[in-house]
């Protein structure tokens, strides 16, 4: 509908004719009646060719010599620029009240008109303006503007960008001279124009930043002056909350009221265009850090990572990489000899990156740390995340000594013997208290084989036959003794209650001694280490218990308390020697992994 209205419109339109001058006007595309300038879109009759004829009508009474000046000065500007960002210079006529500038007709719209743009095409039409002042400035000598405006760009569907009414433009070698006019459009004019001071190739750099600034905030060109303050400072708080801050900072360059904090050129300002886009994804993590840890050796541990962006218009890209380490060698293939992502490239605001962690190039029992840095077009460049691993445990079997059975199989055995030694009957001469006390070993003997064919009816095989041989030993022991020594004229009551006595405190030792060597065996040891041990604990109990019960006394049984207890220290001190040693050699075959 708005295209017939348009249409209908320009079908009615009766322009001036110029058809002896070889065009027909067709539209009528602007208008300063006040001061005798129109601007017609035409078409030239021999080509066919869309043209646009600024025409100065001097024999307007409203008509000033400042606007015939702007129009020749375009002129002498344009006949030796060329560059495809601005419209060429094609000629120029008489007409029987002015005459007319024919340049070329580009079919754009000016950024005056409303129009939303996305931040990707704000960038382009920056980047595509900038190129046009390098070229004006490049010149010599350069060419200043002077009236950078939306007004006077003209931006096409394609988002090509082209630089329009050079009426105020000025040509001179590297600092412009002042003038006694000033010539601009206010709020588009650096402060060095307003107060008609000597203008620099970054003076049209302000209008471009301005321009850039209306098209973000969406601000009419005739409102620009909302977003300035007294000091000529731009109030940013206007933009949108998402632009990122790189843009920020390259727009206050862009605009800054003093001419020094400014880009000195236009490719000085080229050159620091932020690399992304105007407004920038924000990356969020599902998880805050990595803790994994590995149960085997070699496995390939993998964890999912999601990234999400949430700004709208807007589109994540990025890469993951490992931050260097000093462990990690240097991968031929460009990627991480032991962290891959897949996918390593990210472009969504959703995606899910899988980390694979081959741990078979890794030391075992170890704990890794490293940076996982993912580098995009985020607002912040780069994000970390940090990973600890845990690899698996060394295949080396620690075997935890048994310390809570060996203890209490030892206070046992000192208790038992001690009461047993405190309740049993003595003689009063000497020989007939070692007649009682091998009783009572003798008793004890039998007592473990006892213990033995309990541990049998338990299920208990090994310590089962560890009681029978040592119970075997202890009564040909007394049987030794008995022989050797002589059995002195005792009371016989009195050598059955030792007995006794020696009987139950054998089966109670026997049986905690066979339960200890069985927990030994749980835990790994060797049947001979899992047998001794606990033998030399439960003999250094009994010959505590016969200390303190006041038995036996003399050299023999310190040395005896003191050779089992050196036999018990050799035994705990072998096992970590021996796992130190089964460490280090498993090192040793993994000295070409990847350490730490």
């Amino acid at each position: 509908m708005a295209g017939a209205k348009a249409s209908k419109k320009a079908s009615n339109f009766v322009g001036p004719d110029f058809s002896a001058q070889g065009y027909r006007v067709d539209a009528e595309l602007g208008a300063n009646r006040a001061g005798g300038r129109v601007t017609y879109r035409a078409t030239h009759l021999k080509t066919g060719r869309p043209v646009v004829l600024k025409q100065f009508q001097y024999a307007r009474s409203s008509a000033t010599w400042v606007d015939y000046d702007s129009l020749r000065q375009e002129i002498q500007v344009l006949k030796d620029l060329k560059h495809p960002g601005i419209p060429r210079y094609l000629g120029v006529f008489k007409a029987p009240d002015g005459f007319c500038m024919v340049q070329e007709y580009k079919a754009a719209k000016s950024l005056a008109e409303p129009r939303s743009f996305s931040p990707q095409e704000v960038r382009k039409i920056a980047i595509a303006s900038l190129e046009i002042l390098v070229y004006l400035q490049n010149r010599i000598p350069p060419v200043i503007h002077r009236d950078f405006k939306p007004a006077n760009l003209l931006v096409d569907k394609n988002c090509n960008v082209y630089l329009v009414d050079f009426g105020f433009a000025r040509i001179g070698d590297g600092e412009v001279g002042v003038s006694s006019v000033v010539k601009g459009t206010l709020g588009f004019m650096p402060p060095e124009q307003i107060f008609n001071r000597q203008l620099t190739e970054a003076s049209d750099l302000y209008g471009l930043g301005m321009t850039l600034i209306c098209l973000l905030t969406r601000t009419p060109a005739d409102q620009v002056g909302n977003l300035v303050d007294i000091t000529y400072q731009v109030d940013f708080s206007k933009l949108k909350s998402d632009l990122s801050r790189r843009w920020r900072r390259w727009l206050e360059k862009m605009v800054a009221p003093r001419l020094g904090d400014r880009f000195p050129n236009a490719a000085a300002a080229l050159e620091a265009v932020p690399e992304h886009d105007l407004r920038q994804p924000e990356v969020r993590f599902s998880q805050a850090h990595l803790s994994l840890a590995a149960r085997q050796r070699g496995e390939v541990i993998t964890q999912t990572i999601t990234l999400t962006n949430g700004v709208p218009d807007t589109t994540l890209s990025g890469r993951w990489q490992v931050a260097e380490h000093h462990s990690d060698p240097v991968d031929a293939g460009g990627g991480h000899s032991w962290i891959q992502f897949v996918p390593e490239t990210v472009e969504d605001n959703q995606t899910a990156t899988e980390i694979w962690i081959d741990t078979s190039k890794l030391m075992t029992g170890e704990r890794y740390r490293r940076t996982l840095l993912f580098k995009s077009n985020a607002n912040q460049a780069t994000h970390s995340l940090e990973l600890n691993l845990a690899t698996a445990p060394i295949p080396v079997r620690t075997r935890g000594i048994p310390y809570v059975p060996l203890g209490g199989m030892l206070l046992a055995a000192w208790l038992t013997v001690w009461s047993v030694a405190a309740l049993a009957p003595t003689a009063g001469a000497l020989t007939a208290g070692v007649s009682l006390a091998l009783a009572a070993v003798f008793g004890s003997g039998v007592g473990l084989q006892l213990s033995a064919w309990l541990l049998h009816e338990a299920g208990l095989e090994l310590p089962s036959r560890a009681m029978v041989t040592t119970g075997y030993g202890v009564v040909a022991l007394s049987i030794l003794l008995c022989v050797t020594q002589g059995i002195p004229a005792v009371d016989g009551a009195l050598l059955m209650v030792n007995s006794g006595l020696g009987l139950c405190t054998g089966s109670v030792v026997g049986v905690i001694t066979g339960l200890t060597i069985e927990r030994c065996l749980h835990q790994g040891f060797s049947p001979r280490f899992a047998i001794v041990l606990p033998l030399l604990v439960s003999l250094f109990g009994v010959l505590l218990g016969l200390s303190y019960g006041l038995v036996f006394t003399g050299l023999w049984l310190q040395a005896g308390l003191t050779a089992v207890g050196l036999g018990i220290t050799a035994l705990l001190i072998y096992l970590p020697i021996q796992r130190s040693q089964a460490i280090a050699l498993y090192r040793s075959a993994e000295r070409r992994l990847i350490r730490p």
